[in-house]
């Protein structure tokens, strides 16, 4: 009787151990996204004294569509280094805002590569479940238990060429592109919908070291450079790793 209470807790034990494992055999990921951009620069926007923590400048007018790429790999459980790429338009008008009678207007085309470190304070628990990830006993995960939600920082670049309405393009102050660093952070959560899947959205901030994202920067006006946002939908898929650390596509 012994013994094979003995047997059972060894199982068991080695049944714990192997679950809270499992993560490690799926450490790379590749991440897609699809969403908006907003823009705050110097054209455009609104007063301060109309404008209440810069909501009124979040119009359809300044929102555009980004679209990223990310490949991920998990240094431990809870920290994932990130590799991204991102497409995207910027946005920039003086229609219907502090500046109608100035009628400046700009579109700017951007790329931006970045290195991203992400955080999760909470990861789901569905990963390290063995039944889970044989496609098994989906019933019994509890919906909190396949949630995810993380920060994100790191440091960028970005490449950007403005496409401007002939009012701006003969500004003396107009600047038609360049190259500039940016600082990306921000929140994201994600639902582990099957068990190399999973679908989520993502808030992104980013602070740009140069004034100039619309093609124009009057030191009169600005105090601050030029920041803009993302939000994304996202699909990540998790890639199966072997013993011998070579991915596996079966």
């Amino acid at each position: 009787m012994k013994r094979f209470l003995l047997l059972i807790l060894l199982i068991v034990t080695f049944l714990q151990v192997t679950e809270a494992q499992l993560w490690k055999l799926k450490r790379i990921e590749f991440a897609g996204g699809l969403g908006t951009t907003t823009f705050f620069g110097d054209v455009g926007g609104y007063s301060h004294g109309q404008n209440w923590a810069g909501l009124k400048d979040i119009t359809f007018l300044q929102t555009r569509f980004n679209v990223n790429f990310n490949v991920k790999y998990r240094i431990i459980q809870d920290v994932n280094l990130r590799i991204s790429l991102t497409y995207g338009i910027l946005r920039a008008t003086d229609e219907r805002g502090s500046n109608e009678g100035r009628n400046f207007d700009a579109t700017t085309t951007i790329f931006e590569p970045a290195l991203i470190g992400e955080y999760y304070f909470i990861r789901n628990s569905a990963e390290n479940s063995y039944l889970f990830n044989k496609g098994m006993g989906k019933d019994i995960i509890d919906l909190l238990e396949s949630l995810d939600f993380y920060v994100f920082g790191g440091i960028g670049g970005l490449s950007y060429s403005v496409a401007a309405n002939e009012v701006l393009a003969n500004n003396a102050l107009f600047e038609p592109g360049g190259f500039s660093a940016v600082v990306p952070m921000g929140l994201g959560g994600a639902f582990s919908a099957f068990p190399s899947m999973s679908l989520g959205a993502e808030l992104g901030f980013r602070y740009s070291i140069s004034d100039n994202l619309d093609g124009y920067s009057n030191p009169q006006y600005s105090s601050t450079n030029d920041v803009y946002y993302f939000f994304n939908l996202t699909v990540t898929y998790r890639l199966k790793i072997r013993k011998n650390v070579f991915p596996s596509f079966r």
